[in-house]
């Protein structure tokens, strides 16, 4: 049966479940929009923002496992993509992005909207491609959505020119794949899974540090039987957040440049750092020859490239995580720690990172400890980059998987916005809260009206405080409070702004009003903002100054920390 290109890949698309689309037209991928009607079961969602869509695909993965999907027209509609692409390769999230060209016999030309999207993107992209010919178009996506979700994850953008999407060929979508270049390892070698189980038995004083790739790999259950087995402290990167309880009595929270201190000491102290779908990135371990320095290390990660990168191990595994702890399960023996584990809440009493001070005034720490409460630590939380994003990772009790959803690695304000529409598509059975600064939500806020067109009820956290707030901190400290260039003196009214939205708006200005307003939005049908106006010079705790180690630590200053209440 002969199919336009278009229709191919809609076909295509259906083929690989998928279900909603994130897109803005354009005149290149136009005759691509123009055959959607065709496809009902395809959703898609009419961002305002090609940077949004890419976002939403990039927040719909993280709380599905499964592909986002986003469409963009040619010249500035692909180049748009380009941070969220970005965001979800440094992330290892899976997302196809499929971007209309102009016509073949035009490319190179400079012709109208032309750009060269395959060429700016492949070092942001886990594989791309150029698709000259309609009957190459099912093979390519079957391969484009096998290589973004196994293996490491990541973005895999589709280029297809204009007049592509209007040839017409014969629909025969492929069986089976063909890619002898792309085997990932599923599988940790016997050997070495030995090794570590061995030293994991002998290990006094041993830590897990647990990152994305147990979301990844949802391998949920064995790190729990890992860590309840072997009476193992665990510790979470920050997009390892939810994959552990954090009301475990095994939870210790996450480590790093504005982890908890006490995070941060465990692995210090610890004599065996059992690092589990994580890659040492520079804000857990600072200077890296300094980084648990008295310890040994098992890595084991589905990447191959990341193990040695940045810290020497004396066990690399390479493999899939939930495969590879099902094997390590079997050798560990059954053990308690008492003393170190004794230890370790020692170092909780010692470095209390996780308290919030007894204040009258209206501090962040407060409005992210009552949104767990509110929502009994079950809500899915998205945020941006900053000082709201340290505060949610730090006060928010996470118990469920998949439920923290942040820029890590290419940290892009902005995905506060766009990021909690596609979790809230991905998932409209949860809460979502888009704890958000004042800066990353005016980079995006045009997508709360695509949230009203489309009535996704997301609600959202303005931490307010008129500043690039990270950003000031770092001046404040290093720069002896000179602030250029991270004041916001005329701030819209977010709450009249989300009148203007179409949906609820609040003003909170004093402590008291914090629970009622959260309330009031939990209970509206629909998004809702509430413009929390905190404290403008509040900091966050501990803080490791880029490059330097535990002992450069910067914790809280000590009026403050004698005032800590749990």
């Amino acid at each position: 049966m002969k199919l336009t290109g278009a229709q191919i890949l809609c076909e295509s698309m259906l083929r690989e479940g998928v279900d909603v689309i994130f897109g803005l037209p354009g005149g290149a991928i136009l005759p691509l929009y123009q055959t959607l009607p065709q496809y009902p079961a395809l959703r898609h969602i009419l961002m305002r923002h090609e940077q949004g869509a890419a976002h939403a695909a990039d927040g719909y993965a993280r709380v599905t496992g499964r592909p986002g999907v986003a469409w963009a027209t040619s010249g500035p509609g692909a180049t748009n993509l380009v941070t969220g692409i970005a965001t979800a390769q440094m992330d290892s999230v899976p997302m196809v992005a499929v971007t209309g060209q102009v016509a073949r016999a035009a490319i190179g030309s400079d012709a109208f909207q032309e750009t060269d999207i395959t060429g700016i993107t492949l070092p942001i992209t886990k594989h791309n491609y150029l698709v000259m010919s309609a009957a190459d178009i099912g093979r390519v996506v079957k391969e484009a959505f096998h290589i973004a979700s196994t293996g490491r994850p990541g973005p895999v953008l589709i280029d297809i020119p204009k007049d592509v999407f209007t040839e017409k060929a014969d629909f025969d979508y492929p069986d089976s794949l063909d890619l002898p270049g792309y085997k990932p390892t599923l599988d940790g070698h016997p050997s070495q899974v030995k090794k570590a189980a061995k030293l994991i038995n002998e290990a006094k004083r041993p830590v897990i540090l647990a990152g994305h790739g147990i979301i990844l790999s949802g391998a949920y259950e064995e790190l729990r039987d890992l860590a309840e087995k072997a009476q193992i402290p665990v510790i979470t990167t920050l997009l390892g957040i939810s994959c552990f309880p954090e009301d475990h009595v095994l939870c210790v929270g996450m480590p790093g440049m504005h982890g908890m201190a006490y995070a941060s000491w465990a692995i210090e102290e610890a004599d065996l750092v059992i690092a589990l779908g994580m890659r040492f990135d520079d804000r857990i371990i600072g200077k890296p020859s300094a980084f648990a320095a008295n310890s040994k290390k098992i890595h084991i990660d589905i990447d191959p490239s990341e193990i040695g990168k940045n810290v020497k191990v004396d066990v690399p595994i390479v493999g899939d995580l939930k495969r590879v702890l099902r094997m390590l399960n079997k050798h560990v023996d059954a053990a308690v720690h008492v003393e170190w584990l004794g230890r370790v809440e020692e170092l909780k009493r010692q470095h209390p990172s996780h308290l919030v001070r007894e204040t009258d005034k209206l501090i962040p720490q407060c409005v992210i400890k009552e949104i767990s409460e509110a929502t009994n630590g079950e809500a899915i939380i998205v945020t941006g980059v900053g000082q709201h994003q340290m505060w949610a990772a730090q006060h928010y009790v996470f118990k469920e998987p998949r439920s923290f959803v942040s820029s890590g690695g290419s940290g892009a304000m902005g995905y506060e916005v766009p990021g909690a529409l596609g979790a809230q598509v991905g998932r409209p059975d949860k809460v979502v809260w888009s704890v958000a600064g004042d800066g990353g939500f005016q980079m995006t806020m045009s997508e709360v009206a695509t949230m009203v067109e489309n009535r996704i009820p997301v609600k959202f956290a303005i931490i307010n405080n008129g500043f690039l707030g990270m950003v000031r901190q770092w001046q404040e400290a290093f720069y002896q409070r000179r602030y250029v260039a991270t004041s916001y003196t005329r701030n819209p009214d977010f709450a009249k702004l989300g009148d203007a939205f179409g949906c609820l708006g609040l003003k909170v200005t004093d402590k008291s009003q914090v629970r009622g307003a959260i309330q009031r939005a939990m209970a509206y049908d629909g998004p809702a903002i509430v413009d929390f106006i905190v404290e403008q010079e509040e900091n966050v705790y501990p803080f490791i100054p880029s490059g330097q180690t535990i002992h450069d630590m910067i914790e809280e200053p000590r009026p403050h920390r004698q005032e800590s209440r749990r």
